[in-house]
């Protein structure tokens, strides 16, 4: 389902980033270290056999296979007496090393089955809180190249990993976005339980990037069938298909080949705005294309005016450019789409980010 990923496959099974090793993993080393108490006690017992006696044997004498079994009985604690120490070398041995070991090998066995029906609870409980409490989250469908630059972006702009929820059924791209911390569900997309398990019925954006232009329209259908009100953002490799996908009820489509096209020839033609355009799409320093909020003070002046390089106002839910008539003076509720540096400097401050009223805030 990721751009670069097309491994087929469909579970629906939710998978959390997991901050530790696997509970199997786990349990196969505490019996791998249950298997090396075993076989040393069974050596110990048969290394010093004369000091020991078998009740059942004529000869009283101890066997491999009564080792075996002696250190069998012993670390389990069953204990039938029938072979038993006899000298003090021997007794000794039991009392300050096999015992530690019989604690050493209970400990193990009960400890691990303990720990992997804890882990398979805590996994079961930790997916019921987050399917109870994830609301207006963002799914993102596809977790290659595109899918991780676009939660990278939605990440520094404040957003919570916890609040971002990634459907693809590669299994490269699960453990990427385990490894960036990130829930994943696994499957189709194109699948409603698989898109009802990320809670896109509950989600407030969805974003789709996925390998192919005709699964980025079954997808786009299922999402917005499933949730009416989400807004879908969705990348298609042709620009012949962005009516399709928008017919499907995408709110916005992004072309990704023709906008690579565009930047390669614009870098091609000036390396110079080719240089500014890289830095506009990078984040973190440089420049940086934002919306914000119109603030009291802003209010009846011109958006050429402002301290923010004014590109468009969004003005009723519709983007005016800032040399557009309409916008002339700017208006209380009006949102600023402008170019600004992506980290404050002395001498270009950022209206809007030290608690200053916005126009639209309540009297």
């Amino acid at each position: 389902m990721a751009d670069d990923q097309t491994e087929p496959g469909y579970s629906g099974l939710l998978k959390l980033p997991a901050p530790t090793r696997s509970p199997w993993w786990r349990l196969a080393i505490r019996l791998l270290m249950a298997i090396g108490i075993l076989v040393f006690t069974v050596l110990l017992v048969y290394v010093d056999r004369d000091g020991y006696t078998d009740q059942t044997d004529p000869t009283h004498e101890v066997s491999l296979v009564d080792s075996i079994y002696y250190t069998t009985v012993t670390l389990s604690t069953t204990g039938y007496g029938d072979i038993a120490p006899i000298s003090d070398g021997a007794r000794l041995v039991n009392a300050f090393i096999i015992t530690p070991l019989r604690i050493a090998f209970l400990v193990l066995l009960i400890g691990t089955t303990l720990e992997v029906l804890a882990s398979q609870g805590r996994e079961l409980f930790r997916a019921a809180r987050w399917r109870k409490n994830m609301d207006k989250h963002v799914v993102v469908i596809g977790y290659g190249t595109k899918g991780r630059s676009a939660v990278d972006t939605l990440v520094s702009n404040g957003l919570s990993r916890d609040s971002v929820v990634v459907v693809d059924p590669g299994t490269v791209a699960q453990e990427e976005a385990h490894a960036d911390g990130l829930a994943v569900v696994t499957g189709d997309a194109t699948r409603r339980e698989v898109l009802r398990r990320a809670g896109v019925d509950r989600a407030q954006q969805v974003i789709i990037t996925t390998a192919r232009d005709d699964t980025t329209v079954l997808a786009t259908l299922t999402v917005r069938q499933l949730n009416p009100d989400t807004y879908i953002v969705a990348a298609v490799r042709e620009q012949d298909n962005v009516p399709l996908v928008r017919q499907s009820g995408a709110d916005s489509v992004i072309t990704s080949s023709d906008a690579v096209g565009r930047l390669l020839g614009l870098a091609s033609f000036s390396p110079n705005l080719g240089s500014v355009m890289e830095d506009l799409l990078t984040h973190g320093e440089g420049l940086e294309v934002a919306e914000r909020d119109l603030m009291v003070s802003e209010v009846g002046k011109a958006p050429q005016s402002l301290p923010d390089q004014v590109i468009a106002v969004v003005r009723d839910e519709k983007v005016y450019r800032y040399f557009d008539p309409t916008v002339t003076l700017l208006a209380r509720g009006d949102q600023l789409i402008v170019v600004r540096p992506a980290k404050e400097l002395p001498w270009a401050p950022r209206p809007g980010t030290h608690n200053e009223d916005a126009s639209d805030d309540e009297p």
